[in-house]
C-alpha cells in the first residue's frame, strides 16, 4: 500500500478578522493541509492561536518563515492590504507558494508585476476570492447556466451594511496607501463575481462617496459595468444603507432571480463554527430566493455555501500541480476595474471610464 501523503504545512501571516475567522478554520478543515504556524505579535491573538489551533506555532515575524523556509509548504497572507504585495513577493523569493487575501494589491499595475514575478519563479500564487463559493452566487450561476432566466439583461448585486459611525482601524480610517474603503473591501468580491459570470467589459461608470463625518475613504459606492456580452452589471457597496436592498436581482428575458440576505458562512465562522460540521453552508428555507416573473414565482433552494472548496483547490494544486482555484490574472482584472472607478474624486463624484486594457 502506498504511504499516505504528508499534509502540506501552512504558515499564516496575520490573525485579525481575516486570519482568525476565515483562513485558519478553513485551512484546519481541509484534509491534506496543516496549520503549522501563525505570525502575530499581539499577546491576545497569540493566546487565541494556542487555544483555537494548539498545533500551530505562534511566530513573531514573517522573517521567521523565510529563515525556516524548508519547514513550510504554503504561506497565506492575511495581513492588512498594504502588506499584501511585499509579503507575497518575499514568499515568492523564498520559493514558497502563496495565497493572498483579496485585494491582491493596491493597484492593477502592482498586481500584474507580482503575477509576472510568480510565473518567472515558477511559484504558485492565488487569491482568496472566497465569495465565489457563496450559496447565493452558486445558485445564481446554476440558474443562469441552466437557462432558467433566459437571456440575461441586468445583474444587480449588493453588499450593504448599516454602520453609521466610523470604526477604528485602517479599513475605514487609514490613508489611500492602506487600500481601505468599501470599493476595495466589498467591491473586490462584487466585481469578481460579475466578471466571472459575464466576462470582459466595455465601459465603467462609478460613484464614490465618503458619507460619514470624518471618513477618509469611500463608505458608499456604486459601479456599473457594461459587459461585451451585452449584460449590464449594477453593483452597490455601502456601510451607510439604512435599508438593505436585495443581495442579488438577476433579470432575464424569461424570468428573474431575486435573493435577500447574505450567505450564512461568514456569521457562522465569526461565531466559532467549523466548516467540517454537518450542514455547513446550508440556508434555512425562509431565506431562499425566488424565481419567476409577474405574478408567477416559486422559491428556489439556495445551494450550500462552500468556502472550503477554495482550500481544497489549493491543496490539489500543491499535491498534483492542478491549476490554482483562483487565477491571479482574475484578481488583476478586478483591480483594473477598481482603478478605473477610483479615478473619480472620493466625495460626491461620478465618472465614466474607458474599459481596462
Amino acid at each position: 500500500m502506498a504511504p499516505e501523503h504528508a499534509a502540506e504545512r501552512v504558515a499564516l501571516i496575520g490573525y485579525g478578522l481575516a486570519g482568525q475567522a476565515f483562513h485558519a478554520p478553513l485551512i484546519a478543515a481541509v484534509p491534506g493541509l496543516e496549520l503549522a504556524a501563525v505570525v502575530t505579535r499581539d499577546p491576545d491573538r497569540r493566546e487565541a492561536v494556542r487555544r483555537e489551533h494548539p498545533g500551530a506555532e505562534p511566530l513573531d515575524s514573517a522573517e521567521d518563515i523565510w529563515a525556516r523556509r524548508d519547514d513550510f509548504d504554503l504561506v497565506v497572507v492575511a495581513a492588512p492590504n498594504r502588506a499584501h504585495v511585499p509579503l507575497a513577493r518575499a514568499s515568492i523569493e523564498a520559493g514558497l507558494p502563496v495565497v493572498v487575501d483579496k485585494p491582491l494589491a493596491t493597484s492593477a499595475a502592482e498586481a500584474r508585476d507580482l503575477v509576472a514575478e510568480a510565473r518567472r519563479a515558477g511559484v504558485m500564487l492565488t487569491v482568496f476570492q472566497n465569495r465565489r463559493w457563496d450559496g447565493d452566487f452558486l445558485t445564481a450561476r446554476r440558474l443562469i447556466e441552466a437557462g432558467e432566466l433566459g437571456r440575461i439583461m441586468r445583474f444587480e448585486s449588493r453588499f450593504e451594511r448599516w454602520r453609521p459611525h466610523l470604526k477604528e482601524g485602517w479599513r475605514e480610517s487609514g490613508g489611500p496607501e492602506d487600500a481601505g474603503g468599501v470599493l476595495f473591501d466589498l467591491g473586490s468580491h462584487l466585481i469578481d463575481q460579475a466578471l466571472q459570470l459575464f466576462g470582459p467589459i466595455e465601459s465603467i461608470y462609478a460613484e464614490l462617496d465618503a458619507r460619514r463625518a470624518g471618513a477618509r475613504v469611500d463608505d458608499d459606492a456604486f459601479v456599473a459595468l457594461e459587459h461585451s456580452s451585452g449584460v449590464r452589471s449594477h453593483l452597490w457597496m455601502s456601510a451607510v444603507a439604512a435599508d438593505l436592498g436585495p443581495r442579488l436581482r438577476v433579470l432575464g428575458d424569461r424570468a428573474a432571480y431575486v435573493k435577500h440576505g447574505l450567505d450564512v458562512q461568514e456569521d457562522a465562522l465569526r461565531a466559532g463554527g467549523r466548516p467540517d460540521e454537518a450542514g455547513w453552508g446550508e440556508e434555512p428555507r425562509d431565506a431562499w430566493g425566488v424565481l419567476g416573473a409577474a405574478d408567477d414565482w416559486r422559491s428556489v433552494p439556495t445551494d450550500a455555501g462552500a468556502y472550503t472548496r477554495f482550500y481544497e483547490g489549493v491543496e490539489a494544486a500543491l499535491r498534483t500541480g492542478a491549476p490554482a482555484p483562483v487565477d491571479p490574472d482574475d484578481a488583476a482584472a478586478t483591480l483594473e476595474v477598481i482603478d478605473a472607478a477610483r479615478s473619480v474624486t472620493p466625495r460626491g463624484s461620478a465618472a465614466r471610464a474607458e474599459p481596462p486594457v
